[in-house]
């Protein structure tokens, strides 16, 4: 994961530049990461929850491609 960098412009105020980083984080997934690592996940537990986000997304799929 890269560093999320916001320079700031001269005639640019800090709140405009500080939704700018609050839209680069939530683009970049950071939230999510963090939130991902705020708690030990065990390996099982981790293989389900990726098992499952796949099935979801394969019937997503095939509803568009059926659909």
């Amino acid at each position: 994961m890269s560093a999320i960098e916001v320079y700031v412009d001269e005639n640019e105020t800090i709140d405009s530049a500080l939704r700018r980083f609050k839209r680069q984080c939530e683009q970049s997934g950071l939230k999510a990461e963090i939130r991902r690592h705020e708690y030990y996940e065990k390996p099982s537990v981790r293989k389900k929850r990726k098992m499952e986000n796949a099935k979801r997304n394969q019937r997503r799929r095939m509803r568009m491609h059926n659909g």
